[in-house]
């Protein structure tokens, strides 16, 4: 796609660094991004005051825990004064949303599975018609070496092939059952790329996948991995709260 290779020029010199450090500065772009736009897209003066609002409500609703009518109606009030506060804030993220989807795809497509690199091997899982039995086979050309045998006995409704690639390119290889073909291609390259992983497909084979290895970007303790969007979120947070201090935006 063209949005695809204009992103990969504009950011091609982050793919250089470590992972982690890439997604955390992308981090930062975005969210200085989105504080900036919402600085100056909004009223901030009104902003603030019904930020302070909200906090006065809030903090009323809790003093009158004893007095469940005024409580009641203290928190109308703050559901009103927060609407709109909603309502102010809708522009900044109409004018950013398009842009950040557009980044967010380009990062699933670089930083969630490991590339399949030459000599590396990897699966292939076709799903099939819940009745299907049988087997399915499994063609590829010369530079996709299907390892063991081309033809796979569907279980379950599935089978899966393990294959290596010789040599860099993009090669497509078939699957073939009772009379019905469908193909996929796999991209085996030494950069960061590669093709989606599903393609969905209609009759008795009802889809193709290709099973990539996630994409580890920071390990810790007990869940073994952070990927990149936990990477994101957390410095996305991080990012966020500190530059809403420091250009003191509401």
């Amino acid at each position: 796609m063209a949005y695809y290779d204009f992103l990969n020029i504009v950011f091609a010199p982050l793919l250089s660094l470590p992972l982690w450090l890439a997604i955390i500065i992308l981090s930062l772009i975005i969210s200085v991004l989105v504080i900036v736009i919402t600085k100056y897209t909004t009223n901030q003066t009104l902003m603030k005051e019904l930020k302070d609002q909200l906090k006065d409500h809030q903090k009323q609703i809790k003093e009158s825990k004893s007095n469940p009518s005024k409580a009641m109606e203290l928190q109308k009030k703050a559901m009103e004064v927060n609407m709109k506060y909603m309502s102010h804030s809708l522009r900044p993220t109409l004018i950013t949303f398009i842009p950040i989807i557009l980044i967010f795809g380009w990062m699933s497509a670089v930083f969630a599975f490991e590339s399949i690199h030459p000599q590396q091997q990897f699966t292939v899982t076709t799903f099939f018609d819940k009745n299907s039995i049988g087997q399915a086979e499994l063609n590829a050309p010369e530079e996709l070496e299907v390892i063991g045998n081309k033809n796979q006995t569907i279980q379950g409704g599935k089978a899966t092939w393990a294959l290596k690639g010789t040599e860099e390119g993009e090669y497509s290889f078939d699957i073939a059952y009772n009379g019905e073909t469908q193909q996929h291609s796999v991209l085996i390259t030494s950069t960061n790329k590669y093709i989606p992983s599903v393609k969905k497909t209609s009759g008795m084979i009802k889809s193709i996948q290709i099973n990539y290895k996630k994409l580890v970007v920071i390990p810790i303790g007990f869940r073994d991995w952070l990927g990149w969007l936990g990477v994101y979120i957390w410095s996305s947070i991080i990012f966020t709260m500190g530059l809403r201090k420091i250009m003191k935006v509401y």
